[in-house]
């Protein structure tokens, strides 16, 4: 048994690299620091340790050999999930280009609203860092924090040490829209969050009325949504009077129609706020499974965000045409490769195609592919890089184990070859 310190995680989005895990052979437990995300991500058995074609145990060049022959006839393959680390990502963007595949992230639909909000207008983000060392107030809309990284506020808003302020147990978190499913957003000295609850259908019109106090607009009604408007208006006045503030959205969470707008009006009230000599920025919540690495890699690879079609031979970017789900379900995809290397959970939309899964070991589908090749997670299994929430630092992910397991890459790489 041995004991590996600071650990980096791929799996809560945050960057969290202060993991203590003990090494058993293959098994792993995180001794220190762990979360309810991070934890049981790490803890996951080995279960799968053989590919299999039809069901059955094969060798992995059979597997490899079988994968290549399912995509060599094929008119228009599509690739899904795209949750791996950097030289997987890279990897699936080769495989694609040769065999003229559409690539889909697996949560793009959420990411597309941020995205869509972003090419239209632009936004002003920070990073972790800044919110670490600068942030007075932290607004929190429509989202849960502590839900999606449990860790967030004792590394980010309650650090101990803080380069621009003096004491951070001061600063002041609100949430708008929805409360906190913990307290994890109460400061240090027991200072708790407010909270101004809403219905998600009445976030649009809520975030549009605060918008407009923030830009000294009336507002003839006195309440939206159910949360009074002074209360909005007291919202709208700390946000001018902080002087670093940070307003926070996920994207996943705001699920309804049109939910991009949302995501505008918070960017314009963002620029609003900087209008007024003080400073302010957002922070999207996301990256967890590789969603920033994918999207990141196929940037500067493309040109475009991982919703790409290479069947013409070069890429085209499509945010509803290039949907795999979509496509699947109209007729219009042949075969379906999917890969997924950090959540057993996580695997392929249920269909007829013939199907290629690259996933963590452990698996388990309703209905068997044609191919399955287990492969090692990043971050565990094999070193790696994969980027965090913030999209400005890529994670040097360690190896802690040595599983027997092939990379992401080796795999698509030799399909690729195969090919």
């Amino acid at each position: 048994m041995i004991e590996v310190t600071e650990v980096p995680s791929p799996f809560c989005g945050i960057g969290t690299d202060d993991l203590t895990i003990k090494v058993d052979g293959v098994s792993l437990k995180v001794v220190e620091n762990g979360c309810s995300v991070n934890t049981p991500a790490f803890e996951q058995a080995i279960t799968d340790t053989s590919p299999r074609v039809d069901g059955k145990d094969v060798s992995l060049d059979a597997a490899v050999a079988k994968a290549a022959a399912l995509l060599k006839g094929t008119n228009q393959p599509v690739i899904g999930g795209c949750a791996t680390d950097v030289n997987g990502m890279r990897a699936l963007l080769a495989l694609a280009d040769r065999c003229g595949a559409v690539v889909d992230n697996m949560n793009f639909n959420a990411t597309r609203r941020n995205l869509l909000a972003l090419q239209d207008s632009g936004w002003m983000t920070t990073t972790l860092a800044e919110v670490k060392n600068r942030c007075d107030l932290f607004l929190v809309v429509g989202a849960d924090p502590e839900s999606f990284a449990p860790r967030f506020f004792e590394r980010y808003l309650w650090n101990q040490e803080s380069m621009f302020l003096e004491d951070t147990g001061n600063r002041e978190v609100i949430y708008l829209g929805k409360a906190p499913s913990g307290n994890a957003s109460t400061s240090p000295k027991g200072q708790k969050a407010q909270v101004f609850e809403c219905g998600m259908e009445d976030l649009p019109e809520v975030v549009a009325v605060l918008r407009a106090l923030v830009k000294g607009q009336p507002i003839r009604v006195e309440s939206v949504g159910g949360i009074a408007v002074a209360d909005l208006q007291g919202i709208a006045d700390k946000l001018k009077a902080a002087s670093y503030s940070v307003v926070t959205w996920a994207a996943s969470a705001l699920s309804y129609d049109q939910a991009e707008l949302t995501v505008q009006t918070l960017s314009e009230m963002i620029k609003d706020v900087n209008d007024l000599n003080t400073r302010c920025s957002g922070l999207p919540l996301g990256g967890k499974e590789g969603d920033q690495t994918s999207n990141q890699v196929c940037g500067w690879t493309t040109g475009y965000p991982a919703r790409t079609r290479f069947s013409k031979g070069f890429p085209e970017y499509d945010p509803y045409l290039n949907d795999i789900e979509v496509m699947t379900a109209n007729g219009e995809a042949d075969a379906l490769v999917w890969v997924q290397a950090f959540n057993v959970n996580a695997v392929p939309p249920a269909t007829d195609l013939p199907t290629i899964v690259i996933g963590r070991s452990g698996m388990t589908f309703a209905k068997e592919p044609d191919v399955f090749i287990p492969v090692g997670t990043p971050g565990i299994d094999h070193a790696g890089h994969a980027y965090r929430m913030d999209n400005v630092v890529a994670i040097r992910l360690k190896k802690c184990r040595d599983s027997g397991l092939p990379s992401t890459s080796d795999v698509l790489n030799a399909i690729e070859q195969a090919l």
